[in-house]
């Protein structure tokens, strides 16, 4: 399968914004963005009026580079959502949300979406104590995500058994167990990615 293996910051610095695509990084001045706030290559810093069609083309790529997806795969669970009963948006969302790397992002397990990825596909994790090494998995209401019993003593997760993690009300967390359940599924108000999920409808449905 195809991956992206280009600097990571040059995608922030084409959307305009953090992604948060590299951890601590990201949260320190050497952030691409606060050094180098504009788009990457030779035009980077020309003004150039954007139309519709590249309003709706710029918010499907910053959805998928939040979440670290390929253009197939994001084709593929847009397919799905829009075959879901609601709002075909906001499915997209909920199911960007409930695969397995970013529920181990969003549980403070990995500093971001792609050392998820890594750890889930390492075979670090569990899911109602089973192994899940398939990073696009859905996990549902009820599922109990939990750091494999070998994996405990690496430094990595001895680090955040020392942490505070604040997590989404539709998660919850017992860190000294290094493990997270899923009690609900996450509601639109719930979801604080930046993205205007109604421009990737129009982008598709075009």
């Amino acid at each position: 399968m195809a991956r992206y293996t280009d600097a990571s910051c040059r995608l922030c610095r084409r959307e305009g914004q953090k992604l948060f695509l590299k951890g601590e990084r990201c949260y320190s001045v050497k952030c691409a963005i606060e050094k180098r706030n504009y788009a990457p290559g030779q035009h980077g810093q020309s003004r150039k009026k954007i139309s519709e069609y590249g309003i709706q083309l710029r918010e499907k790529q910053k959805a998928k580079r939040f979440y670290g997806l390929q253009e197939t795969q994001f084709r593929n669970l847009f397919d799905k959502a829009a075959k879901k009963k609601g709002i075909t948006g906001e499915n997209l969302l909920i199911m960007l949300e409930t695969r397995m790397d970013n529920v181990v992002f969003r549980l403070g397990f990995a500093s971001s979406r792609k050392e998820a990825r890594q750890l889930v596909t390492h075979g670090h994790f569990t899911v109602n104590g089973k192994k899940l090494d398939i990073p696009s998995a859905m996990v549902s209401p009820g599922d109990v995500i939990k750091v494999k019993e070998k994996s405990t003593n690496s430094p990595k997760f001895k680090e955040i058994r020392e942490m505070s993690i604040n997590v989404p009300s539709w998660i919850t967390v017992d860190v000294e167990k290094l493990e997270g359940k899923i009690v609900a599924m996450p509601r639109r108000e719930d979801i604080d990615t930046p993205v205007a999920e109604h421009l990737i409808v129009e982008l598709y449905s075009k």
